[in-house]
């Protein structure tokens, strides 16, 4: 870590998930601008709760470790510190361990040694049965209460943490903090926090570089975002010398996943964005200011869980028939009689779930699709889910199969109604998790709950 923060401004680079890439030349056009911390984004309960509940990590190997490469290599060059929060994607102790890994790899590459402090967010059970006892669980944006059973069902569980955890390391002034699950604003937030920049001004910075350029214009996949932060506030753009940061996007990425425009709740209080004011300083720089903070009365951190809901079967096919198309609901509502008729009395009721999502229909918003016309060409996606593999498989196969020879009005061919493009046609997907841990831990203590480790690795 480096003595101290540049006089009145502190320069970060911030990189929205680790492994999705970013251009060569924004990196070296930051390099060449100078920084003084690497925050980096590396997980999200975005892609849904498998990664959580598996513990598989999130993000090609190769990929991962491409940008983790060049990122260390830009550390050498500057001395800025690197903070990685949501490690392998949902943080929690199996994908702590890959990216761990995955860094010694990166290190013996470039024959370096790194202190890397490790902070781990995946709790105890025992910590968190008592903590339902004590009343310290609250429900949360779900609406449903926790109950033992839900915390013995996970997998695993995770904690989000705040900043705190983070600046707790930093004072060990380690290279690299490699954390668990973390609020993607406390990656960017922590340092200047630590070295005394107002909470409110770099919690609103790290909103916007969350998600690295996706804040910049044009947006061309995945790129690198630069903050300048200040004490009376910050200023936005992008290290790639075609992108501009404008008002509208700046103010536009604050907006982003959030449920009230001008309040950002996170672990400990409330960022204020009441008073905060965007001025287009230049054709690609916005500053921002006027950001101000709040801290709640008791410390929450969100809990996040996961538990193994099933496994899956699938077969995808389509149909052409514009008869079989218009008279799909039919179809299925007597297909399912049947299939239900079939298992009767071989597999039991309530150990199988079937879904069936028709592309050019309702595929994506089911029955609150406002446009009713059915398309020219119908895609079906047949989803089992069921208590073992065997019993997905049969539930897969018999309803691709009663769907393939099923008659009906009009009906010119008597061979195939579904083109199916794979053989063979029914696909097994693995096991299924469910998101069941959704709620807010009560916290005395932000740091307590969540000790470091140092370790030396080259």
């Amino acid at each position: 870590m480096k003595d101290q923060a540049p006089p009145g401004e502190f320069r970060i680079l911030s990189h929205g998930m680790l492994g999705y890439g970013f251009p060569a030349a924004s990196l070296a056009r930051a390099v060449e601008a100078g920084i003084d911390l690497i925050a980096v984004d590396a997980g999200s309960t975005d892609p849904g709760p498998y990664y959580l509940g598996s513990g598989a990590p999130f993000g090609a190997r190769a990929m991962v470790l491409r940008d983790l490469q060049m990122l260390v290599e830009a550390q050498e060059a500057t001395g800025a510190p690197i903070v990685i929060g949501s490690a392998g994607g949902a943080g929690g102790n199996p994908q702590v361990d890959w990216l761990l890994e995955v860094l010694r790899e990166v290190l013996r590459r470039l024959g370096v040694r790194k202190r890397v402090a490790v902070v781990r967010s995946e709790m105890d059970r025992s910590l968190l049965h008592a903590a339902l006892d004590a009343g310290h669980i609250r429900t949360f944006e779900t609406g449903a209460a926790l109950t033992h059973a839900d915390i013995d069902a996970a997998c695993r569980i995770v904690a989000q943490i705040g900043p705190e955890p983070i600046i707790a390391a930093l004072a060990e002034r380690p290279d690299i903090v490699l954390c668990g699950r973390a609020w993607d604003v406390a990656n960017v937030a922590a340092l200047p926090v630590a070295l005394g920049f107002p909470r409110g001004l770099a919690f609103h910075l790290g909103k916007i570089l969350e998600c690295g350029g996706q804040a910049a214009l044009p947006v061309e996949g995945s790129d690198l975002l630069m903050g300048r932060l200040s004490a009376d506030g910050f200023v936005v753009e992008s290290p790639h010398a075609r992108k501009i940061c404008t008002v509208e996007s700046i103010a536009a990425h604050t907006l982003y996943e959030k449920t009230n425009p001008v309040n950002l709740p996170g672990p400990g209080g409330t960022v204020d964005l009441t008073r905060a004011r965007f001025e287009q300083i230049d054709p690609a720089r916005v500053r921002v200011e006027g950001s101000a903070y709040h801290p709640a009365p008791v410390y929450t951190v969100k809990l996040e869980g996961a538990r193994l809901a099933g496994h899956r079967h699938i077969a995808i096919g389509g149909i052409r028939d514009p008869r079989m198309i218009g008279q799909i609901d039919r179809i299925e509502a007597d297909m399912r009689d049947r299939l239900a008729q079939n298992l009767e009395g071989r597999i039991a009721p309530g150990t199988w779930l079937l879904t069936i999502r028709r592309y050019g229909l309702d595929g994506v918003m089911g029955a609150l699709e406002p446009v009713k016309t059915p398309a020219h060409e119908l895609g079906l996606l047949i989803d089992a889910v069921a208590d073992t593999p065997e019993i997905a498989e049969t539930v897969c196969a018999m309803a691709r199969s009663l769907l393939l020879h099923w008659g009906y009005a009009g009906r010119i061919a008597t061979a195939g109604n579904v083109a199916f493009p794979f053989s063979p046609a029914d696909i097994p997907a693995g096991p299924v998790y469910a998101f069941n841990v959704y709620h807010l831990l009560e916290l005395a203590d932000p740091v307590a709950p969540f000790p470091f480790e140092m370790l030396e690795v080259a």
